[in-house]
């Protein structure tokens, strides 16, 4: 795990091959079925496997229900998937853009290691509470979840 500024980074080696977890996170339809926060209900007017430019939305609730929307910015397949979030309509032209979550993936011995990152350095407005650090545990603590979410749905597929 890396902690630096405005980026959060968790990693693990999940006994898969990256095709197969690349597959799992290029589907956003699959993205509730990993999402260790437990925010993310169901992808909207999203392709089944995104590529570079792709937009999907995603239904979320944490308290309450909203949406965000989402923009594929990095994509290299098999190795490296990106994506930045922005809240919808009006909302999400005055607080500007939002996070991007990235999957870094490299084979290793015992199948591939996985980094996940999360990075507000982009985010306007709400940037200081992103800073406390309870925002940041319990993002990390999702983001290992996530990552041991993928290894269960994989390990069960």
């Amino acid at each position: 795990m890396t902690r630096s500024g405005d980026v959060e980074t968790v990693e693990r080696t999940i006994p898969a091959p990256p095709a197969a977890i690349f597959a799992l996170l290029a589907d956003p339809s699959r993205h509730h079925d990993i999402d260790g926060s437990g925010t993310v209900k169901e992808a909207k007017n999203a392709p089944e496997r995104v590529k570079l430019g792709d937009k999907f939305g995603m239904a979320m609730k944490r308290g309450v229900p909203y949406s965000t929307h989402n923009v594929v910015i990095e994509f290299d397949d098999n190795r490296r998937i990106a994506w930045q979030h922005s809240a919808a309509g009006a909302i999400g032209t005055v607080v500007g853009p939002g996070a991007i979550w990235r999957y870094e993936l490299e084979p290793v011995d015992g199948g591939t290691k996985v980094c996940e990152t999360w990075d507000f350095s982009a985010v306007r407005g709400f940037k200081p509470l992103l800073r406390l650090a309870r925002s940041r545990n319990d993002t990390r603590a999702a983001m290992e979840k996530t990552l041991e979410n993928i290894e269960k749905v994989l390990a069960s597929s």
